[in-house]
């Protein structure tokens, strides 16, 4: 196969702390030059963000690429996008390329969108009558019809990152370079987007995928890349990936606390503060297959007047949905929730997840109408254990049995005894 991106020991070593030296200065700065050198050295610490990274990428193919926040993962796609240079090492893309990695990248703000959309295809290289037989179709992905003669700069975020998304899809770029923007959008542009992503890797586009929606990276990606403290630490079939991810412990844990308001997923109605895996009452990352399981959501409300319902979302390793959970509890079904802080749990009884990793979204909703007033995708993930010998739905059967759900189910017998034999006697 042919190659269509190369990577070989690629470093990045940022320095912390260290003041760059401007190619003219004004008095201000011979000011402040003058009062630095007169006062402590200020401390210079080096970051390295990427140490010793290699791969190649074949044309056609669709690689994820995981890891938690700080791992490297965006400096790595900013280098091959040659928005950054590399301390070290070399990249090569044999194509042309198109990138999404932060709101408006490549965006003039005083430029209409329609202006925009024309300016990154000449970018790319692209003849003015090739963009143009693109715009209908880019302008009815983003949605941004009334609005395609407005300057960006008076765009909210998401029509900015409609508008980014539809242009790198759409322009006739050989290789796609994605990074975690998607999460900008409401959940049914985030569906159209990776719906649109499937359909261009379905015709031989060469597409990079950064995402901490891990059942988004085992749909769309074959082959995925974990990388970790700025190094790759596995590179293979994504679902082998995502499954290292979630067993080591460097993926999602079994309890997360959000303490800062800035931070906090939500809005101004509910805002999420803890998420908690628990067995017999203690967080716990394992659980037995026969013991039952509690999801702890911790959340806030903050404004009077709203039927909240705080919800659960179920994905095994291999980003299937094993389930849905709503809360029901006729407590607070169809009643308005006063603000304060609710600890809401969804018990899940034993003998009923089969074996395996499942990674839990937690959210809170309005119903009607539906709005979601967070969803935490991937918000804490937790293994179920299975002991042959125990009395669980395994049994005697030692090899691995398929399914997203394991039930320990009553069983009955009636027996029929066999026809006694006929004798001589009897014929």
């Amino acid at each position: 196969m042919t190659r269509a991106i190369e990577a070989g020991h690629l470093a990045k070593k940022y320095v912390i702390g260290g003041v760059k030296e401007a190619n003219y200065r004004t008095l201000r700065d011979s000011i402040a030059g003058f009062v630095r050198r007169r006062g402590a050295s200020p401390r210079r610490e080096t970051i390295w963000a990427l140490r010793d990274v290699s791969f190649t990428v074949e044309r056609g193919e669709v690689m994820g690429i995981i890891g938690r926040n700080g791992a490297g993962k965006s400096t790595l796609l900013k280098i091959l996008s040659r928005i950054t240079e590399p301390t070290s090492g070399m990249a090569r893309l044999y194509g042309r390329s198109g990138s999404l990695l932060e709101v408006g990248t490549g965006f003039h703000p005083e430029l209409s969108g329609r202006e925009n959309i024309f300016l990154n295809g000449a970018i790319l290289g692209m003849r003015r009558a090739e963009i143009a037989r693109k715009l209908d179709e880019i302008v009815a992905f983003a949605e941004i019809g009334q609005f395609l003669d407005t300057p960006v700069k008076r765009y909210s975020s998401g029509m900015y990152v409609r508008l980014a998304f539809a242009v790198a899809a759409h322009l006739e770029t050989e290789i796609l370079i994605v990074d975690e923007v998607l999460a900008v959008g409401d959940a049914s542009f985030q569906r159209k987007c990776l719906n649109k992503m499937e359909d261009v890797g379905h015709h031989g586009r060469t597409i990079l995928f950064v995402s901490h929606n891990l059942a988004s990276i085992t749909r769309l990606c074959p082959r995925a890349m974990l990388i970790d403290a700025g190094r790759v630490v596995r590179d293979g079939p994504a679902h082998e990936v995502v499954r290292f991810y979630l067993h080591s412990d460097l993926g999602t844990t079994a309890a997360r606390q959000w303490l800062d308001d800035a931070e906090a997923p939500g809005d101004e109605v509910a805002r999420l503060r803890a998420v908690r895996v628990r067995s017999d009452g203690e967080v716990a990352a394992k659980i037995d297959i026969h013991r039952g399981v509690d999801i702890e959501l911790e959340w806030e409300a903050l404004e009077p007047g709203h039927v909240l319902v705080p919800n659960l979302h179920f994905q095994n390793e291999e980003g299937l949905v094993v389930f849905v959970s709503s809360d029901l509890d006729p407590e607070w079904r169809r009643r308005e929730r006063e603000p304060g802080r609710y600890v809401s749990t969804a018990h899940i009884p034993g003998n009923f997840l089969a074996e395996g990793t499942l990674v839990v979204s937690a959210a809170v909703s309005t119903m009607d109408p539906v709005r979601v007033h967070f969803y935490e995708r991937d918000a804490v993930a937790f293994e179920v254990v299975d002991v042959l010998g125990a009395e669980t739905a395994r049994g005697d059967y030692g090899a691995p049995i398929p399914g997203v759900v394991r039930p320990l189910l009553p069983w009955t017998n009636e027996f029929i005894p066999a026809a006694a034999p006929v004798t001589r006697s009897q014929r």
